[in-house]
């Protein structure tokens, strides 16, 4: 019997045209000024590019993650460095 989970085909990249590739990333979200991160999201990575797409499902998976946010069970933080851009730009 073969176990082996074949991976979801994400398709090819719709900036450049790279197939994509099935990876874990650490998803990222601003809430009323609030970062929040989803850590181990599987999503599609394009390896020309860096663009990122996940599956439908997911996507409702971590629209309700957000939702319910306050009802979740004490969760993990962190500490982020805030940098001003202070060049004029032209």
């Amino acid at each position: 019997m073969n176990n082996n989970k074949k991976s979801y085909d994400y398709g090819n990249c719709h900036v450049c045209g790279e197939q994509m590739q099935e990876k874990r990333i650490n998803q990222d979200f601003w809430l009323k000024g609030k970062l929040v991160v989803i850590e181990s999201v599987p999503a599609g990575v394009c390896p020309q590019c860096g663009e990122k797409i996940v599956k439908a499902d997911v996507g409702r998976e971590l629209a309700s993650l957000i939702q319910n946010l306050k009802r979740l069970p004490k969760r993990k933080t962190i500490s982020v460095p805030v940098l001003r851009y202070a060049k004029k730009v032209a």
